[in-house]
């Protein structure tokens, strides 16, 4: 057999590793995580606090993905699912701010600023719950986001020791939610190696207890 041959039959049996290797994670985290997600709050536990993901905002305002989470989100604590919010987004730059959106939306909806808890470095998933746990010493949460996005979010969250269930978020039709559900695919297999290395965020920083003083002025 021909050194090229060689090759070429390594690197297809390698890619086709992968390929099944993704496959069978993005099954188990569907198949763990799917019982534990719901659209009807009727069938939502519970908790002591709603984790929103942030989604995307345009100057000031929310963009649909996370005007229907924080909905979401807001519901749960005033049905009295949840007595806490965690809004945790992106914030890494002066000309993009997610959190003071989602806080400030919050704030025009009624919520007790006292019950707003707020994750300036919620850079992705891992991130958010990762911190969750570590910094503001989250035990239970419902994580609030898209469908295409909670299986995901649901099994780290379990994984990184947060007892975790999900709210779906949807509400209609989104700009690219396709595309997103394609991307969630391999988001999958990065978490499961965030998962086995026990990655740490970029930022942690100072502890603050989610049943404790709420930073939303700080």
């Amino acid at each position: 057999m021909s050194l090229k041959k060689i090759i070429f039959i390594s690197s297809f049996s390698f890619l086709l590793i992968g390929v099944l290797s993704i496959l069978g994670m993005n099954a188990w985290v569907k198949l763990y995580s799917n019982p534990k997600c719901h659209s009807k709050i009727e069938k939502i536990s519970p908790s002591t606090v709603a984790i929103i993901f942030g989604a995307g905002v345009r100057k000031d305002r929310p963009s649909k993905y996370l005007k229907d989470r924080l909905d979401a989100g807001i519901l749960l604590y005033q049905s009295k699912k949840v007595t806490r919010l965690l809004l945790s987004g992106d914030n890494g730059r002066k000309s993009y701010d997610e959190i003071s959106v989602m806080k400030n939306y919050c704030l025009d909806k009624g919520v007790n600023p006292d019950h707003i808890f707020l994750d300036y470095a919620g850079f992705d998933t891992y991130s958010t719950l990762f911190r969750a746990k570590h910094i503001f010493k989250v035990k239970k949460a419902v994580l609030v986001s898209q469908n295409y996005h909670l299986d995901r979010a649901v099994f780290t969250g379990n994984l990184l020791g947060i007892e975790s269930s999900g709210f779906i978020a949807n509400k209609g039709s989104y700009a690219g939610y396709r595309m997103n559900s394609i991307r969630e695919f391999f988001a999958v297999a990065k978490s499961g190696l965030d998962l086995l290395g026990n990655r740490k965020p970029k930022y942690l920083g100072k502890k603050i207890d989610i049943m404790g003083k709420s930073n939303f002025n700080d």
